[in-house]
C-alpha cells in the first residue's frame, strides 16, 4: 500500500510554488502541481517526476466553476489530498488609494483571497471526512503590516491571515492543521507582476540580498514535516537586511 503523501499546490510553475514542489518531490511526496501555463507545468512535471509521482492540473484559481471542476477529476490515486499548499497569489500595482485601478483590486482580491476560498472548498470536506490534513496558507508580512501604496494588496494578506485563524478554529475539531507562512521581500516574478515588467522591478532587490523561494519552501517543508502533535501555526520571515515592511538596509 503506497503510503505517500500527496499534496497539492497552488501557483506551482514559479516562485514559491515551484520551489515548494521541488522540496517535496525530493522528500517522496506526490504532488499536484496547478498553474495557468501548460507549458510550464509539463516541464516541471517531466523533471519532478524522477523523484516522485506527478499530476499537473491547469486553470485559474479565479474561475470558480474550472477550480472546481480541475480539482473533480483528479485520478483516484491523487483525490486524498493530505497537504494543501494555498500559494497562487499576486499584488498589482502600488498606487495611492485615490489612483488606484479598479482592475490592479479585482485581480488582487480575486485570486489572494476568492482563488484560495475556492481551492480550499474544493479539498477541506474530503480532510474532514478523513479527519487528516494539513492546510498552509501562504500570505505575506503585508498581512501584519500596512505600508505606503499597499492599501488592498495589504487588506487582501490581512484577509488570509484572518482566513487561516478561521480555518484553525473550525477544522480544530477533525485534527487538521492550518499554518500561515509569510514572507518578506523574495526574489521572485513578483515584483515584474507587480510593476507591470517596469523599470521599478529592476530596483527592488538591488543592494541587499532577498530571501530566494528555497528558503520559503525550506520553511514550508518543515512546517509539514513536524510529528502529529505539532502544528506551525504562523511563520514571519525576512531576510536579514529586512526589518518591516519599509525598513530594508541596501548597500550603496
Amino acid at each position: 500500500m503506497n503510503e505517500k503523501k500527496v499534496a497539492l499546490i497552488t501557483g506551482a510553475t514559479s516562485g514559491i510554488g515551484k520551489a515548494t514542489a521541488e522540496a517535496f518531490a525530493k522528500h517522496g511526496i506526490n504532488l499536484v502541481l496547478c498553474g495557468r501555463r501548460q507549458q510550464r507545468l509539463d516541464s516541471i512535471e517531466k523533471a519532478l517526476s524522477k523523484q516522485t509521482d506527478v499530476h499537473t492540473l491547469n486553470f485559474d484559481v479565479r474561475d470558480r466553476e474550472k477550480t472546481l471542476e480541475a480539482i473533480a477529476s483528479l485520478p483516484k490515486e491523487f483525490q486524498d489530498i493530505d497537504i494543501l499548499i494555498n500559494n497562487a497569489g499576486n499584488a498589482h500595482g502600488l498606487d495611492p488609494i485615490q489612483t488606484g485601478s479598479l482592475d490592479d483590486w479585482d485581480a488582487m482580491m480575486d485570486i489572494n483571497v476568492k482563488g484560495l476560498l475556492y481551492v480550499s472548498k474544493a479539498i477541506i470536506p474530503g480532510m474532514t471526512e478523513r479527519k487528516v490534513g494539513h492546510i498552509i496558507n501562504i500570505g505575506s508580512s503585508a498581512g501584519k503590516e500596512v505600508y505606503p501604496k499597499g492599501n488592498v494588496y495589504c487588506g487582501s494578506k490581512h484577509a488570509v491571515l484572518a482566513i487561516t485563524e478561521g480555518m484553525r478554529i473550525d477544522l480544530n475539531p477533525f485534527g487538521i492543521k492550518v499554518t500561515a507562512i509569510n514572507p518578506g521581500l523574495v526574489e521572485t516574478e513578483f515584483s515584474e507582476v507587480r510593476f507591470k515588467g517596469g523599470k521599478q522591478a529592476e530596483g527592488v532587490y538591488k543592494g541587499y540580498k532577498a530571501l530566494q523561494a528555497e528558503d520559503v519552501a525550506e520553511v514550508i517543508y518543515f512546517a509539514v514535516s513536524r510529528p502529529a502533535h505539532v502544528n506551525i501555526a504562523d511563520v514571519l520571515m525576512f531576510c536579514t537586511a529586512q526589518a518591516s515592511s519599509t525598513v530594508v538596509k541596501k548597500e550603496i
